[in-house]
């Protein structure tokens, strides 16, 4: 599970067998975990993360989408 970012608690990454499905990013934190598309950026599954923590990682995620998107492009290109 490569992490291609942390901020502020957060680790964002994907799991290496998760290619074939559209560019997404994990992000964990503690006990607690949510998934999001990234093109474009939205929520797919919460687990504990309350409703400000989610609009906060959804901004840093906006914030970071270039290097989301190349990291993930890298790591599942052919």
């Amino acid at each position: 599970m490569p992490t291609v970012l942390r901020w502020n608690g957060y680790r964002f990454s994907f799991w290496s067998n998760e290619g074939r499905e559209p560019p997404h990013v994990h992000v964990t934190q503690a006990e607690r975990y949510a998934k999001f598309w990234l093109q474009p950026v939205t929520l797919v599954r919460n687990r504990g993360f309350r409703n400000s923590e989610v609009t906060e990682v959804h901004h840093i995620i906006e914030q970071h989408l270039s290097e989301l998107l190349a990291a993930w492009n890298e790591h599942f290109s052919p």
